[in-house]
């Protein structure tokens, strides 16, 4: 028997959550590099599946089956496509960033705790844990009701990262309304996610009842249902298919998150902290994306081409509304938030451009948009922290002061507006010719989100780093050495990735071409015209 690599990848960081809860309280120091030590284990064994991945092998490789509910149909299936490997180790690299940022992140709470049983440096760590080990099997899942489970139970650890331990920069005097704003905004993020959880659900069981009924035997088995319907076993009725559709992709959606049922993120990136706000965006909501991939167009290839207009219409608000809201944003934070709305619907375009540029481009952006949110808002995240505001108007000559945390910011920003040279240039220039090739319209439309992004990238960045430097930011220190250790390889990242993405892509295309020709679907041909007499010469 082969070892079980892809249950240990999820199960390390499980366990790592469990067993950080248990340090005592006295030991919040201990607590801290514990789970570190658990997260750069779950690296270690992203790093493995990535090394032992073939892109020329299979689609679905280190796979694993066992029976789980077997009067249901209900498998314990795991295995990793392009998308899913690559998917693994972003949120694996990501999490032990994630944690160094928070490092101190709980101090306050222990500072007002008066229960010594109450261990909120433990708790905050053991979250994290718990929200890597659940994002990263719902990668792995082949099963759709074990996809469902961990989609859904992610949810609760992100509640109580977001309400119980969201930011508390700002005057001690506003300390109880703060407190409100993030148990809306927790709240918020849960009522929306449960809703779609809910649809998703209804979606799940009519799928079951569909195969029980066509196969004699239900099953929620991704890769038995593509192949029955590839066989002809297995049929929908053009509204069945449509409907079931509908409610996955709903739950997608609003995970993503796409306009109009994006409204949870701005508040949620806003009140969380930024180490959880990159958890929110560089991580879990990538779950959403990936999975409209591997469900909505594997699941139900008709369907996703008959809602294709639709939907390139939503992603195309997605991206002028998010840049035109972050252009008008006095709040850092919210800002970034925004501007990933405006992101994600570059993502959902490339998906839904049925072509292989366009979603090759599309599972490059999931990378490249980890990478560089995450570099963006930890640094501003360290800017905050020291000056304890979140709003724009209140820096001013920062990088006077601080040069390097100005710095690093300033390639953050560029990497956020898709600046040539930087990783995500490359995956939002092949999202625009794979739209162009197929809808020339809308990838007329979606550049102008590109303007949007450098005004308020360079807006951002000249009214707090350039200027006259106001009193509260004089004597701001520069960026220290865990901060740095932090932000100096997702920017070594964004530099490697823009200059030579083919390690990454390379990995990614075969499993795009899978999603394609599921689909039935293959690239335009060039509509090129020759005059009779050019083609008489």
């Amino acid at each position: 028997m082969s070892f079980p690599l892809l249950t240990a990848t999820a199960a390390v960081p499980a366990v790592g959550a469990v067993v950080t809860a248990a340090v005592p309280a006295a030991r919040r120091e201990a607590a801290k590099w514990l789970a570190l030590a658990f997260s750069l284990a779950t690296l270690a064994l992203a790093a493995v599946q990535l090394a032992r991945f073939d892109p020329d092998g299979s689609t679905f490789q280190l796979t694993e089956s066992h029976a789980w509910i077997k009067d249901f149909g209900v498998r314990y299936d795991l295995g990793v496509d392009g998308i899913g490997v690559v998917l693994v180790a972003l949120t694996a690299l990501l999490v032990p960033f994630v944690m160094l940022a928070g490092w101190h992140d709980a101090e306050p709470l222990e500072t007002a705790a008066t229960d010594r049983r109450w261990r909120p440096t433990q708790g905050l760590f053991a979250l994290i844990l718990m929200v890597e080990a659940m994002v990263v099997i719902s990668f792995e899942a082949t099963d759709v009701f074990l996809f469902y489970v961990f989609f859904e139970a992610m949810l609760i650890p992100m509640y109580f990262l977001i309400g119980g331990f969201g930011d508390r920069t700002g005057d001690p005097a506003d300390a109880g309304e703060a407190a409100a704003r993030r148990s809306r905004a927790a709240v918020k993020f849960l009522l929306y996610n449960l809703a779609g959880g809910l649809v998703m659900l209804a979606a799940v069981v009519g799928l079951y009842a569909v195969t029980a009924d066509q196969l004699g035997t239900g099953t929620f088995s991704l890769q038995e249902i593509v192949q029955a319907r590839a066989a002809g076993k297995l049929q929908f009725a053009t509204v069945t298919e449509r409907a079931l559709f509908l409610g996955f992709f709903f739950a997608f959606a609003v995970k993503a998150p796409l306009w109009p049922l994006h409204t949870w993120l701005p508040g949620a990136m806003g009140e969380a902290t930024a180490p959880v706000a990159v958890l929110i965006t560089a991580v879990v909501d990538k779950v959403g994306t990936f999975a409209m991939l591997r469900f909505c167009l594997q699941l139900f290839p008709g369907a996703s081409k008959w809602a294709t207009p639709v939907i390139i219409v939503l992603a195309l608000v997605s991206i002028l509304y998010g840049a035109l809201l972050a252009v008008a944003q006095r709040d850092i934070k919210r800002l970034i938030a925004y501007a990933s709305l405006s992101h994600f619907g570059f993502i959902i375009l490339g998906v839904f451009a049925m072509t292989t540029q366009g979603q090759g481009g599309a599972t490059l952006y999931m990378v490249n948009h980890g990478i560089s949110t995450a570099a963006l808002m930890l640094v501003a995240g360290f800017l905050i922290s020291r000056r304890g505001s979140r709003l724009i108007a209140d820096y001013g000559g920062v990088q006077k002061v601080a040069p390097v945390l100005a710095g690093t910011f300033l390639i953050g920003g560029l990497a956020t507006l898709s600046l040539p040279g930087l990783a995500p240039f490359v995956s939002e220039f092949l999202v625009l010719v794979g739209t162009f090739t197929r809808y020339p319209v809308a990838g007329a439309i979606a550049t102008v989100g590109i303007v949007l992004a450098a005004l308020y990238v360079l807006v951002l960045y000249q009214r707090t780093m350039t200027g006259p430097v106001k009193e509260p930011v004089k004597g701001m220190p520069d960026l220290r050495v865990r901060e740095l250790v932090v932000v100096t390889p997702l920017i070594a990242l964004l530099l490697f990735l823009g200059v030579y993405p083919k390690p990454v892509t390379r990995i990614l295309d075969p499993a795009v071409e899978h999603t394609m020709s599921q689909v039935h679907k293959t690239d335009p041909r060039p509509d090129v015209r020759v005059s009779t007499a050019e083609g008489a010469k």
